[in-house]
This record gives structure tokens, sequence and C-alpha cells, in this order.
């Protein structure tokens, strides 16, 4: 009886600890998509008002960031 009840706890604290670990790479994985969503955001942002601004330079911005159009 002893030796399953230390091997139920002993499974719990191995549970515990796989549950915190899945939990903190999830939220290090969420964290990371909306840094990377805010910086698109950023970018959009600074590209329309760049288009606004100037659309020659923003032309230049966009031929930069794809690359030239095919012929």
């Amino acid at each position: 009886m002893i030796r399953s009840l230390v091997g139920y706890a002993t499974f719990a604290l191995v549970a515990v600890f796989a549950i915190k670990v899945a939990f903190k790479l999830l939220g290090l994985a969420v964290g990371l998509f909306w840094t990377l969503m805010w910086l698109a955001f950023v970018g959009f942002v600074f590209y329309l008002i760049l288009r606004l601004v100037s659309p020659s330079a923003a032309d230049r911005v966009q031929e930069m960031i794809k690359g030239k159009p095919a012929a």
C-alpha cells in the first residue's frame, strides 16, 4: 500500500512538473506571437505613413523588401 501511494505521489509530482513546463512553453510561444504581431503592426503603420507622405520612397522600400518585379 505504501508502495502504491509513493508511486501515485511520484506520478503526481512528475505530472505537475510537466504541466508547468508545458504552460510555460505555451506562454512563451503566445508571447512571441504577440510581439511579432505588434512589430508587424508598427511596421505597417510606418509604411502607411510613408506611403501617404512620400509614395516614391514607399515604392523603394517595397522594392527593397520584395525584390524587383519579374519582367
